[in-house]
């Protein structure tokens, strides 16, 4: 018997230690609901764990920032409403003015209130904003400024003998403002001669160097130069198509609907202002004093269609039913925006759901499970404890030997 060290006394405080760590473990894990409270419960599920929070905490401030898009998407689309509803009127009174039972008179209070509606329609553009960028005069976020669409390509060809004129007809009416080009051999050896577009301007003399020449957007292309008298043929095309319309500027914003790099969407705001539309002009009545504060500088304002005639007035209707399909395309393109964008925040919610499941399998902890294990160890600790009290009774034996 030996009485220096109680090996039983030993085994059992050495127990009594490891169900009093479990159990004291176990009441952490109950209390916090958490199955790693610290790196040493799971190390590598601490990491996948962290991962994940990282993911739905991006995903739910993406959700965010979608719903952010929408309110950008809906303040843009109900000024267009607005502007809907003036074009509308516009085109209302443009077919009032057609009407030849209107006096000069008549059609001059017309023009009022269609440079009123003209300049309202600009004072929208430039004033309606988001979050303090403006959304419709393209001037925040990244703006594309306005460019010509692609030239559409137009031959006009005809054969003639030199020191006489003649007509070209061009196969595209559309390219150019007049839909004939009158030339004429201006020398006996060809290499000069004047064109005219149709566009009111009269015949333009053209000197040839190299057999090509290009005024006013059109390239003048000579084949060959033929000796005097010869009959030969000029080719007209368009490198820069006369009247066709602009691509208006627009404004574009980044939207991030992810949680990492790179998830985004563009928003485009196209410039909705008047001459964007295409209904400014040299109407009448209108003298650029206007004023109103909020900040436009009006003065710049351009004046409205001319409706003093009945042509005119026809002329302002096609104008303005352009303008009034170009906004309804913006609205368009916004709707399916938000449409698109209220999907995203659907699928944003589902995602963080999903991966917040996940993550709970991995860093909650199973209540049901814990208890168990902490009524084990608190049973195993209080036996433990018992154990070392009778572990220390043990070295009493002794004390019989020495009676």
């Amino acid at each position: 018997m030996r009485i220096n060290h109680n090996i039983a006394a030993l085994n059992t405080y050495r127990q009594l230690n490891s169900a009093t760590n479990a159990q004291s473990k176990s009441m952490e894990k109950l209390s916090s609901g958490l199955r790693i409270n610290r790196a040493g419960d799971d190390a590598a599920g601490l990491a996948i764990s962290e991962k994940m929070r990282a993911q739905v905490r991006g995903l739910d401030q993406a959700g965010r920032n979608a719903q952010d898009s929408i309110s950008m998407i809906q303040t843009a689309e109900g000024a267009l409403n607005e502007t809907h509803d003036i074009l509308q009127r516009m085109r209302e009174l443009a077919v009032q003015a057609g009407n030849d039972t209107n006096t000069s008179d008549d059609r001059g209070e017309i023009q009022k209130e269609i440079n009123q509606l003209t300049s309202e329609i600009n004072r929208i553009g430039n004033t309606t904003e988001f979050n303090t960028q403006k959304l419709l005069n393209a001037s925040a976020g990244t703006v594309t400024p306005a460019t010509p669409s692609a030239a559409v390509a137009a031959t006009a060809t005809a054969s003639q003998t030199a020191g006489t004129s003649g007509n070209v007809t061009f196969t595209d009416a559309t390219t150019f403002t007049g839909t004939t080009g009158t030339w004429t051999l201006a020398t006996t050896d060809g290499t000069a001669f004047t064109l005219d577009k149709g566009d009111g301007n009269g015949a333009q003399a053209i000197t040839f160097t190299g057999g090509k020449s290009t005024v006013e957007g059109l390239e003048l292309v000579l084949p060959t130069t033929p000796a005097a008298n010869n009959a030969w043929k000029i080719e007209v095309t368009a490198s820069v198509a006369a009247g066709v319309t602009t691509e208006p500027a627009k404004s574009s914003f980044s939207t991030q609907i992810g949680a990492n790099e790179s998830q985004t969407m563009t928003l485009d705001f196209t410039d909705m202002r008047a001459a964007a539309l295409g209904i400014t002009g040299t109407g009448t009545g209108y003298t650029g004093t206007a004023t109103v504060t909020d900040g436009t500088d009006n003065s710049a304002v351009e004046n409205a269609l001319d409706v003093s005639t009945s042509a005119n007035a026809g002329n302002a209707v096609t104008a303005i039913q352009s303008a009034i399909d170009k906004v309804s395309a913006e609205r368009s393109k916004l709707g399916a925006n938000q449409n698109r964008l209220e999907h995203t925040i659907n699928n944003l919610n589902t995602s963080s759901e999903n991966l917040t499941a996940a993550e709970s399998r991995i860093r909650d902890v199973d209540m049901a499970k814990e208890m168990m294990n902490q009524t084990k160890n608190s049973i195993l600790s209080q036996a433990a404890q018992a154990m070392l009290a009778q572990s220390n009774q043990m070295p009493q034996g002794v004390l019989q030997l020495l009676r």
